[in-house]
């Protein structure tokens, strides 16, 4: 009686370890899963292409795809996900301005996507005639961009050509007496048969099958400021697999993914 009593309640101490250690094991498998906001092109793309690398260090990396510049931000902000990629510094700079508890931390410079300018009309820049339409993103971050580079090309003239923060009140010449639309950075590509010329983001270029380095009528050079940062919260940025995905999209292999994938038009900032 004693021998089975005693048998009985070593199994039932083995029962309740190995209950324990499951429930140990699945708090640590949670501990390691991270959910990241991301645009779909080239953004998801490289999370999807180090997703394995991760799964091999134990994280469980969850890509959520947004198609605006907006709602990757809030969600963050708000706690529903632990990071976001799509953005670069002055954008989150200005987004910054205009929530004011913002949480978010850059982390890590991933890659720049040289922002171009493109038309379905004109092949030169000196074929642009007066009174064109040039539609540019409505974003203040990108806005400002986009002037900037109207302004390398001699297109305009700012107060402050190295202020990318330039708005259309900032232009103090207009030689052509260039029309501005200032359009939802998605819609650009939708819109480029509408307008003469259109100044897009790479990422959207991408998805409507634009190459940047060939399709466009100018570009940025590789001195930008706009590289596109892995962004994490403030009380996440530490963690020991927000350290692992650090780590992996700055790794060769990701350098190597981009620059043979991307063939140019996006380029590796580590």
């Amino acid at each position: 009686m004693a021998l089975s009593f005693k048998r009985h309640l070593a199994s039932l101490l083995a029962s309740t370890f190995s209950a324990a250690a499951l429930l140990a094991s699945g708090a640590a498998s949670a501990a390691d899963t991270l959910t990241i906001a991301a645009t779909p092109v080239p953004h998801a793309e490289i999370l999807e292409f180090v997703k394995p690398l991760l799964a091999k260090e134990g994280v469980d990396l969850k890509i959520k795809v947004f198609t605006d510049y907006v709602q990757p931000a809030v969600q963050v902000n708000e706690k529903h996900l632990d990071g976001n990629f799509f953005l670069h510094q002055p954008y989150l700079n200005e987004f910054k301005k205009s929530h004011k508890n913002d949480i978010e931390v850059p982390v890590a410079k991933v890659h720049v996507e040289p922002f171009a300018a493109y038309s379905s009309k004109y092949k030169k820049v000196a074929d642009i005639p007066n009174g064109a339409t040039v539609a540019i993103p409505n974003d203040p971050s990108n806005s400002g961009r986009a002037l900037l580079l109207l302004a390398k090309q001699g297109l305009l003239k700012l107060k402050d050509p190295s202020n990318i923060s330039s708005t259309k009140k900032d232009i103090i010449e207009n030689p052509k007496n260039l029309k501005f639309k200032e359009l939802e950075a998605a819609t650009l590509p939708r819109v480029l048969n509408q307008v003469d010329l259109a100044l897009i983001n790479t990422n959207y270029a991408i998805e409507a099958k634009l190459n940047p380095v060939k399709d466009s009528l100018f570009i940025e050079d590789a001195n930008s400021p706009y590289a596109n940062l892995l962004v994490a919260r403030d009380d996440n940025k530490s963690s020991p697999a927000f350290k692992k995905l650090i780590a992996a999209v700055n790794s060769p292999e990701v350098k190597k993914f981009i620059e043979e994938k991307y063939k140019g038009a996006v380029v590796p900032a580590f």
